[in-house]
């Protein structure tokens, strides 16, 4: 079945509320995600193939902020360490409602355990790989570092973690450009300047975003000795960082 396409934002609303994942986006989600994020597919298949590099026989993986479970799956069907689950966390609890339906569809064979959960308040233990794909994006700056930190400490030597962020730049103009090329995207993909103009206002003060400096200091604060960019499509970017 397609999926349903993407229209909460396509009539004027009067007064916008804080963007939610709660089940009207939920519905949504897949159509939101392919038409708003330039290069999603790419990333989520690329995850699949990082975690089949990275995942070591007898360790969790995780999927932190999860939403539908794309990067899940991914790595489920390319990880070929033996004994090698996957741990599937978001607070939301419509997402992982409809999550569980997705992973009890799929043909894979990985075992696969799904949690409602803040991550803040989950331990990361025995990791190999740990995938935080456009999700600290949506947790408060000051708690970014301890996140970064807990994940660090829960990697194995020779671990992953994955991060995809939409980011920030300190010049200026070339901000505005990037913003204003992604804009462009999401007209090319069928969105209104009234849906991008109402979509930015409700999740302005949601997603916060950062520049790449940024991220690379908190994850050498954390304890990554290496971290770098491995794909970037206008403001949006995911990078790997490796634990010695």
């Amino acid at each position: 079945m397609s999926p349903k396409h993407d229209d909460i934002y396509a009539s004027p609303l009067g007064e916008l509320s804080d963007f939610r994942f709660d089940q009207d986006v939920v519905e949504v989600f897949p159509d939101m995600i392919k038409r708003s994020v330039p290069g999603y597919a790419t990333i989520v298949g690329m995850i699949g193939n990082l975690a089949e590099r990275y995942a070591q026989t007898g360790t969790n993986c995780y999927d932190l902020g999860c939403s539908l479970g794309a990067a899940t799956l991914a790595m489920r069907h390319r990880i070929k360490a033996a004994n090698c689950p996957i741990i599937a966390i978001d607070n939301s609890s419509a997402m992982v409602k409809h999550c569980a339906k997705v992973m009890a569809a799929d043909s894979g064979e990985l075992p696969v355990e799904l949690i409602c959960s803040d991550i803040q308040d989950v331990d990361i233990s025995n990791a190999s790989v740990v995938v935080l794909n456009f999700t600290l994006q949506f947790i408060d700056i000051n708690q970014r570092c301890a996140i970064l930190q807990r994940i660090y400490a829960g990697l194995r030597p020779g671990g992953v973690l994955i991060l995809s962020e939409k980011v920030a730049f300190d010049d200026a103009p070339h901000h505005e450009l990037m913003i204003e090329l992604h804009h462009n995207f999401k007209r090319a993909n069928g969105y209104s300047d009234l849906e991008i103009a109402q979509k930015r206002s409700a999740i302005e003060n949601v997603l916060i975003p950062e520049t790449l400096e940024a991220h690379r200091e908190r994850l050498k604060q954390a304890g990554f000795a290496s971290s770098d960019v491995w794909f970037q499509c206008f403001n949006f970017a995911s990078m790997i960082a490796i634990k010695e």
